[in-house]
């Protein structure tokens, strides 16, 4: 994965951009294959704000602005207890499984690669996960973030 920073350069509104998925894809013309290329990118602040985006281009830098773009339009905002999640939260969504647990302080990120570039690009330092269902990482991704989307703070 790799790791792109975006934002001003106070420092302010800085986003950290992750690439957690790169397809090419080509479709049949009448001219010959139409090649291009979508790519996932999770963006994050590390103060718990998070969003994901899907950029489809014909080059993998048009795409990628086009996914971050889009991440930073739809960001979520996640609720934390110092530095974990407040409740442990199990989500379906689609093929993809995830769990998602509270950790004691000091025991890291303890995730896979899908749900890490998520949980880490909002800035949560101590969780637990297991990813159930399938190992496609881009539902994967929706999946995390989807689970992050149901917690909430009343649960304390």
């Amino acid at each position: 994965m790799a790791t792109i920073r975006i934002g001003e350069t106070n420092g302010s509104d800085e986003f950290e951009a992750k690439i957690v998925q790169v397809n090419r894809v080509s479709k049949k013309t009448k001219g010959g294959n139409k090649r291009g290329f979508s790519v996932l990118v999770v963006v994050g602040d590390k103060k718990a704000r998070v969003g994901v985006g899907l950029g489809k281009a014909g080059d993998v830098s048009t795409a990628v602005k086009k996914g971050t773009s889009y991440a930073k339009r739809h960001l979520i905002t996640v609720p934390m207890v110092r530095a974990t999640i407040p409740h442990e939260v199990r989500v379906k969504f689609g093929a993809a499984e995830v769990l998602i647990k509270p950790a004691p302080p000091g025991s890291g990120v303890i995730a896979g690669g899908a749900v890490r570039a998520v949980v880490e690009a909002a800035g949560i330092r101590d969780i637990s996960s297991k990813v159930l269902g399938t190992k496609n990482q881009a539902t994967n991704v929706y999946a995390t973030l989807e689970a992050l989307k149901r917690l909430n703070n009343t649960q304390l």
